[in-house]
């Protein structure tokens, strides 16, 4: 605890941003579920996970960030630990291990090492802040990302892997990397995940020539999810359909509709109006988190803020241009909106190191 913790710098509206859209979320995963009894008991799940959130930003905005800067090696270890047994012992879905059965729960460590990666990122850019910015200091970053990512690969995991890769590398941008360098990297990526293509598995590689072949005539798949979804989200029209009065969604011809395609259920049953809402909330909550990131004391506040805003806004762009096929299927979630437990608990812990860098601001008001 900080001495003098005044509560008063706490921003409730980011705070009242994610109520608002973990409400909205919970309620649709009411209506996708479409009565369906194996998918009931997920809603009285996502309010408890909702509520353990909710308790999580309190309780980690109360503490200081920089403790958690200083525990950074049995948090990146700990976590490690847990993404290596996940090959072993996890359950598997869609060809990866991406969860440990606990009782009736399902923790996925995935979620959780998203954030640690921001923690540790943080820290290495706060330390490393005068150090010439060339590739031997990117290197260095990515060791600490890589030590991570490896582990995802393995599950395989790809899209989480290029979620972590999206936040290493907007790190480095904001720290001082040349744009020129950043490109350079990007390129080099997009060079090696072309060699390493023909090495991903089967389902991955069937979703990108799905998206690519569009296939009208399809009846099953990726092809056919994403062709549910856009007559779900052309049909819901400006004011939709009505709360659980959605075709797609209450027949279920709409698959995944309370995870990856829940956008589609929402703009289907209220409009686009329902999705500009859905959009301007999470547009609302990564704007609060770079505002902090801006107000932050130092390099590494600052870096927590803006890791958390980069995974919000990625994780949110990509969902919706999934469900609106302009990017191939890739199975992340809507942030706050989709069903998931832990990651939903994971998104909270972030919004609460946000809500921590935001409280130890310097002035007096935020």
């Amino acid at each position: 605890m900080t001495r003098g913790l005044s509560w008063r710098n706490f921003d409730f509206l980011l705070l009242g941003a994610v109520v608002l859209a973990s409400s909205l979320g919970t309620a649709m995963i009411r209506s996708a579920v479409a009565g369906n009894e194996i998918l009931q008991p997920l809603i009285i799940r996502q309010v408890y996970f909702a509520l353990l959130g909710g308790f999580v930003i309190f309780v980690v905005a109360s503490i200081d960030y920089r403790y958690w800067l200083a525990l950074y090696r049995p948090i990146y270890f700990g976590i490690m630990i847990f993404l290596v047994s996940l090959s072993s012992f996890g359950q598997s879905a869609f060809g990866a291990q991406r969860w440990f059965q606990v009782g009736v729960l399902f923790l996925q460590p995935t979620e959780f090492a998203k954030i640690v990666a921001i923690i540790v990122l943080a820290r290495y850019f706060d330390k490393t802040q005068y150090q010439p910015k060339n590739l031997r200091w990117a290197f260095g970053g990515f060791l600490w990302a890589f030590g991570l990512i490896i582990w995802i690969v393995l599950q395989p995991n790809l899209s989480n892997v290029i979620v972590l890769a999206v936040i290493f590398f907007a790190m480095l941008w904001i720290n001082g990397l040349e744009l020129k360098q950043v490109l350079y990297l990007g390129l080099a990526g997009i060079v090696l995940a072309g060699i390493a293509f023909p090495f991903l598995e089967p389902y991955q590689r069937q979703r990108v020539f799905t998206f690519l072949s569009q296939d009208s005539t399809a009846t099953y798949g990726a092809t056919y999810n994403v062709q549910q979804a856009l007559i779900a989200i052309g049909s819901g029209g400006l004011f939709g359909k009505g709360y659980g009065h959605g075709t797609q969604t209450q027949l279920r011809f709409l698959k995944v509709r309370h995870t990856d395609f829940i956008f589609s259920a929402v703009s289907e049953e209220f409009g686009m109006i329902g999705a500009v809402v859905i959009i301007l909330t999470l547009a609302f909550i990564v704007w609060r988190c770079i505002r902090a990131a801006q107000k932050a004391r130092d390099v590494s506040g600052s870096m927590m803020a803006f890791g958390v805003a980069i995974l919000i806004f990625f994780q949110g762009a990509v969902n919706i241009a999934m469900n609106l096929n302009i990017v191939p299927v890739s199975g992340l979630p809507l942030p706050f909106i989709s069903y998931g437990g832990s990651g939903l608990t994971a998104l909270m812990l972030g919004i609460g190191l946000v809500e921590s860098v935001v409280m130890r601001h310097s002035q007096t008001e935020f």
